[in-house]
């Protein structure tokens, strides 16, 4: 074998296949002399650059230069190909029509025996969309896209910043939690795109009433908020407040009628309602709840007195008992392959029917479980009861998958790899049939601690999601280092796929990004056949939605599935 190597090295067979490799690679390569002369260049190259080799031969590599680099730069990338005979790295430079781009490069020294470089050759990539997708990614991680103000993500992390220099220097900080009235009736009268505009001028609104050191975010669906930094006291927040409702008043032009909306707006201050973000946000949303009953239209200071809701106090009374009064149920909302047309994993959903109120929305009890921690022996019960709801479904679909949501306090106890294990372990049933459904605000604030556990559970058979994908991603740096398996884009985008060309946008990157990173990913919230064959077109992997099935109690479940096969086209 050695010998049969050794002669093709000696022949021109071994030149003319290397000159086969250069003239096919997708990669640009180029030859240089020592000098930098460029002696070979590859159809890549030219594809890339525009120009020939016929129009370089001879010239020297900076004609390709953008001039956004510095002396220092190529002085230092030099001073790299001298002392290791390599260098690597992302540089700009400028194609034949003037056009930049930035390139992934490797430049390698090729010596003669005394050790004097005689050639270079470089080998780059063209990596201008992937860079371009990067940046639309981390905008979107910070930014709400309809109406390009801060996400809740970004709102939480200056708050959490200007908190700290609040404290340091001795400052009052004020938040303004501030609520449209009668935005929903509004929305169903209008349009739902009138609707969408709507916020985007009352966006544009508000902002013109505020300080450049002020942020303005938008936290749902027609819930803003708005940090004061740098107060000399209350009197000025309440003044930005009045300015804020002012703002409203003139109409608004929408397909040629005037519409006009009010808000509600609840003040609380730094320090004397709080010192962290999570107490100021909750109080200022009190005090909006306070000004929406007092007539609406106006803002309300957060007082003490606010902290009492004999509603809330008596819901989560009522919570405590549900388990052993047996009123919690557990809905599946099946999640279709659009390849193979089948149900391949069904998702766990909590209800809740009280026995005097009747069935109370998970938006109410779910925060108000974790609030109060009751969300942790909840979510053991609900995996109990999917263990024995597995089982019972693997007797007629022997491989589904369920999926389950974990709540960030319950995923935050230092044993919460043990005690979900242990319940499956003890019930008999393999991991590797439960998702775990985790959302980005759930692992990112404590990301390192959060890498470990989710080894942990890769490590028992556990499959996991990131849920909501696109709402508040925090680190795009951290995802290829989370052991994760599936990205479910959050249902905000799906629902406007055929309203907006951006969403669309967004949607088809984050399936590419998600590809490339080898994760399956799951659309949330499908609910007309045009969303399905976008979201195939796009080769999205799973799809989940009302367009499939609402939520449907166990002993639905299972005709449901055995009379699904070729219901979707």
């Amino acid at each position: 074998m050695k010998k049969r190597m050794s002669t093709l090295f000696e022949t021109d067979t071994f030149l003319a296949i290397a000159y086969t490799i250069i003239q096919e690679a997708d990669e640009g390569i180029i030859v240089t002399d020592e000098n930098g002369h460029i002696l070979l260049a590859n159809p890549a190259f030219e594809t890339v650059t525009g120009y020939t080799q016929d129009e370089v031969l001879g010239r020297k590599t900076n004609i390709l230069r953008s001039g956004l680099h510095d002396r220092t730069f190529y002085e230092n990338m030099w001073e790299t190909l001298r002392d290791h005979g390599i260098w690597k790295g992302e540089i700009w430079n400028k194609r034949k029509n003037g056009e930049l781009f930035v390139e992934w490069l490797t430049i390698k020294a090729i010596c003669d025996a005394t050790g004097k470089p005689t050639h270079y050759v470089a080998i780059f990539s063209d990596v201008t969309q992937h860079k371009r997708t990067m940046e639309q990614l981390a905008r979107l991680s910070n930014y709400d896209v309809l109406t390009n103000v801060p996400n809740r993500q970004l709102f939480t992390k200056r708050l959490q910043h200007l908190l700290h220099m609040a404290q340091r220097h001795n400052q009052q900080l004020a938040i303004l939690f501030l609520d449209l009235d009668r935005f929903k009736y509004i929305n169903d009268e209008l349009v739902h795109y009138s609707g969408d505009l709507l916020l985007k001028k009352v966006a544009n609104r508000l902002k013109k009433r505020l300080r450049t050191k002020d942020t303005l975010a938008r936290i749902g669906g027609d819930e803003f908020v708005v940090i004061l930094p740098k107060l000399k006291d209350a009197q000025e927040a309440i003044h930005t407040a009045e300015q804020m409702i002012e703002a409203l008043q003139a109409p608004f032009m929408l397909n040629g009628s005037d519409v006009y909306i009010s808000a509600s707006i609840g003040i609380s201050m730094y320090p004397n309602d709080g010192d962290d973000e999570e107490t100021l946000l909750r109080r200022a949303d009190r005090a909006m709840q306070k000004a929406k009953e007092s007539g609406r239209n106006r803002f309300e200071l957060y007082t003490a007195k606010l902290d009492y809701q004999s509603e809330v106090v008596t819901l989560e009374n009522h919570l405590r008992k549900a388990i052993e009064r047996n009123e919690l149920h557990v809905y599946y909302q099946p999640i279709v392959n659009m390849k193979t047309k089948k149900i391949e994993v069904i998702e766990a959903l909590l209800r809740w029917n009280q026995s005097n109120i009747g069935f109370v929305s998970p938006v109410q009890f779910i925060p108000l479980a974790e609030e109060t921690g009751l969300i942790v022996p909840i979510t053991k019960w609900l995996l109990e009861q999917t263990c024995i709801h597995i089982k019972a479904i693997h007797s007629f679909a022997p491989h589904m998958k369920v999926g389950v949501n974990i709540s960030a306090v319950h995923f935050q106890q230092d044993d919460f790899v043990e005690q979900v294990s242990h319940i499956v372990k003890a019930n008999n049933v393999h991991p590797r049939f439960f998702k775990f459904e985790l959302t980005e605000s759930t692992i990112m604030p404590n990301a390192e601690e959060s890498v470990q556990k989710l080894v942990q559970l890769k490590q028992y058979g556990f499959k996991l999601a990131i849920d909501d994908f696109g709402t508040g991603f925090s680190s795009l740096s951290y995802l290829h280092r989370f052991p994760i398996d599936v990205l479910k884009i959050d249902q905000s985008f799906i629902r406007r796929l055929s309203l907006y060309s951006d969403d669309a946008t967004i949607v088809s990157t984050i399936i590419m990004m998600a590809h490339n990173l080898h994760l399956a990913v799951v659309a949330e919230g499908v609910e007309t056949e045009q969303q399905y064959a976008f979201l195939k077109a796009q080769r999205c992997d799973f799809a989940q939605g009302y367009y499939i099935s609402k939520p449907m109690p166990f002993n639905e479940l299972q005709s449901f599935i055995q009379e699904w096969d070729g219901y979707i086209k």
